[in-house]
């Protein structure tokens, strides 16, 4: 079959044309934009929130990427990066996560950690007031009932441990080491977020009031108040034996954790399909190093100055431009 035009009709097919051409065009472009736009996971602790604020405002403003921010807790944010929801987590703690990052790192391999690492550490502490009135030298010593009670404050026959927030994967390792050490049976283990617990922490140190809690490093309470970390037996990675709610409905019966934290460390988390989605975005993610003294003083903007976790990462990257510029060479 032929087919004829005449310069009515072959004037259409033009317009036909271009009208696919430039929506094929604005299809790809879409697709491209798409494609280009980068989300940034915001957990709820002060450095991981400055530091994904940092992260996005160098994207946005340094490499041409549309970034956006998604709040979202931190063990929900590696399982939003392997489907695919989520690119960027900024601060993930090791071995809080150790479980779940072997899962989407080495088996699905959909998750990836960058190679510069934050030291950290973990623990059970005190304050020094409370150490010195009550006679608390050792984690071991919350399963005696006599000290316990030192920290009930409702009068129900058990101390309170604040022992993290909802959302923390160390959370669920306090719980076993609660259970491992035994002190589950003396005290109450409280969850709330970090900004109530910590104020609960200042409202103690004021009125001299006994207080326990776990404690992180680096975090700008040990620079706001005279703290004590409780004494625990070293490390054994044989005792440890930690479960992913996840992977194992018995993970509390099935974990044990009856000795100190191993040393911490934290990396930037992304997903696999970054490298070859936006390998820039990648290139300066795994140069970018946010030291100890950087998330010690990001949490104490937050926590102790009020600051907003954008206002604090818009100075912090107007004062560190050089090292900046390192990063996304």
């Amino acid at each position: 079959m032929q087919l004829a035009f005449d310069l009515g009709a072959k004037g259409t097919f033009i317009v036909l044309i271009r009208c696919l051409t430039f929506t094929l065009m604005s299809a790809a472009l879409s697709g491209a934009a798409l494609a280009s736009t980068v989300v940034v996971g915001k957990p709820d602790w002060p450095s991981a929130q400055v530091t994904a604020h940092i992260i996005a405002d160098v994207l946005n403003d340094r490499l041409d990427v549309d970034a956006k921010l998604r709040p979202i807790g931190t063990v929900q944010l590696i399982g939003a990066i392997d489907r695919g929801e989520v690119d960027i987590h900024p601060e993930v703690w090791l071995p809080n996560s150790a479980a779940i990052v072997d899962e989407y790192v080495n088996q699905k391999k959909s998750l990836r950690l960058s190679a510069i690492g934050v030291k950290a550490s973990q623990h059970i502490c005190t304050t020094r007031e409370t150490a010195e009135a009550t006679g608390l030298k050792a984690v071991a010593d919350l399963k005696k009932p006599e000290m316990a009670a030192n920290f009930d404050t409702d009068a129900d026959g058990k101390g309170e441990v604040w022992i993290g927030a909802n959302t923390w994967a160390s959370t669920r390792i306090e719980r076993v080491r609660a259970r491992s050490y035994g002190y589950d049976d003396t005290m109450m283990l409280l969850t709330m977020p970090e900004d109530q617990a910590f104020a609960s922490v200042d409202a103690a140190v004021a009125v001299g009031s006994p207080i326990v809690f776990y404690c992180y490093e680096p975090h700008y309470l040990f620079a706001l108040h005279d703290i004590v970390t409780l004494e625990e037996p070293a490390y054994d990675p044989a005792a440890w034996t930690i479960s992913a709610p996840e992977q194992d409905v018995a993970w509390l019966d099935n974990s044990s954790a009856p000795t100190a934290w191993e040393p911490s460390h934290y990396h930037i988390g992304y997903a696999t399909a970054l490298a070859d989605d936006n390998p820039a975005v990648v290139a300066f993610l795994e140069k970018m190093e946010i030291t100890p003294q950087d998330a010690e003083a990001m949490s104490y903007a937050v926590h102790v100055e009020g600051r907003s976790p954008e206002e604090i990462a818009a100075k912090w990257i107007k004062d560190n431009s050089a090292r900046i510029e390192e990063w996304i060479k």
